[in-house]
């Protein structure tokens, strides 16, 4: 059965946690899988744009002080020290080889969800959305999330599995987790329990 075509009018991309602090060499919260999917990712923005498809940023950011850091502080000590993900500083924008176009949104977030306690969905909802196509980092963590509250908001959401990226993982109790396996493991529970997960070319074959 032939996949049908994307409905552009009503269909955009969010693109997730693609900031300096993630993705330059060095950074305090360095991933490198994330510099691995760029190429995908700018593809997409490409294709979308020219046809005149909402494309939206998700950056996660924290005040000056933390004070909307919650546990977040315990998770990750760069975070808790003010070195990485501060608002209005350097590290917290979207990197260069995806900067945002004049006008397209960067919803600010300080949680893995990208819905939570911020204005995405009332922008979706603004622009006629009703699918919300995924892309970004991490894969377990913010794209899960923000797929599973995209779910739980009535949305529908497309995951672009080789636009997306993980992290090693040490053993903390149970193991450790390569980057890779780590990524599958999160599509195999996203395709199971919210969302649609295509790969890149794929989904750019469906559309107008």
């Amino acid at each position: 059965m032939t996949a049908p075509l994307i409905d552009v009018d009503r269909t955009a991309v969010l693109v997730i946690d693609m900031q300096n602090d993630f993705m330059e060499e060095g950074a305090p919260l360095e991933f490198p899988e994330g510099r691995r999917v760029v190429p995908n990712i700018q593809k997409v923005l490409h294709a979308v744009r020219e046809r005149g498809m909402p494309v939206l940023y998700a950056a996660h950011v924290h005040r000056r002080g933390g004070a909307d850091m919650g546990i977040h502080r315990d998770l990750y000590p760069p975070v808790a020290a003010g070195q990485a993900l501060v608002d209005g500083e350097r590290g917290g924008e979207i990197h260069r080889d995806l900067a945002p176009r004049p006008g397209e949104p960067v919803i600010k977030k300080h949680r893995y969800n990208a819905f939570y306690a911020t204005d995405l969905e009332l922008v979706l909802r603004g622009l006629d959305v009703e699918t919300v196509v995924l892309a970004g980092m991490t894969t377990e963590c913010c794209v899960l999330g923000t797929a599973r509250g995209a779910l739980e908001r009535g949305f529908r959401s497309v995951v672009l599995a080789d636009a997306c990226a993980s992290c090693d993982y040490p053993d903390l109790g149970f193991g450790t987790m390569s980057a890779a396996d780590m990524h599958q493991a999160a599509l195999r529970v996203m395709t199971l329990t919210s969302s649609e997960v295509v790969g890149t070319d794929e989904y750019l074959s469906r559309l107008p």
